[in-house]
């Protein structure tokens, strides 16, 4: 019933219709702003920025893990960032979420990485149940923060 593979450039439009139907459960349905294009440009380049893998129930498009690496000062190695899991929801509570952190975790150690590391908003406590039963804790005295917009030109701009 489950299978989850690797997503090719063909799977551009699914892929796009995910984050927006993420976007849409995410309560910001206006704010993707990612084209195939764009997509297809640094997922499926020669130096691809990020990665896909994909899940199938029976055949139909299910859910996916949008991921890419980042690099720990303090560990010396490469770690996965997920940047984004989804399960559409009529296909929620059968194990898919599960399965693609578990084939995420593979890919982990596959690609000799010191760990995963994802964000997960606070009002999305089942999204947090589920996490800690898998064994995440949250990181003790970090926040996440984050500059962009105008407030990155107001930066870029400011004179040394």
């Amino acid at each position: 019933m489950l299978k989850i593979r690797k997503a090719i450039v063909k799977d551009v439009p699914l892929i796009l219709s995910f984050i927006h139907e993420l976007a849409e459960y995410e309560r910001e349905p206006s704010a993707v702003r990612a084209t195939e294009g764009d997509l297809i440009r640094d997922g499926f380049a020669r130096n691809p920025k990020f990665k896909v893998i994909i899940a199938e129930w029976d055949g139909n498009p299910a859910g996916m893990a949008f991921f890419f690496h980042n690099y720990s000062t303090w560990e010396g190695k490469h770690g996965l960032f997920l940047e984004d899991l989804f399960v559409r929801p009529r296909f929620r509570r059968k194990g898919i979420g599960k399965a693609l952190m578990v084939s995420l975790a593979q890919i982990a150690i596959e690609e000799q990485c010191y760990g995963m590391r994802w964000e997960v908003l606070d009002w999305n406590t089942s999204a947090m149940d589920v996490y800690q039963r898998l064994g995440a804790r949250f990181r003790e005295h970090w926040r996440v923060m984050q500059i962009t917009g105008e407030d990155l030109n107001r930066l870029a701009d400011t004179e040394l």
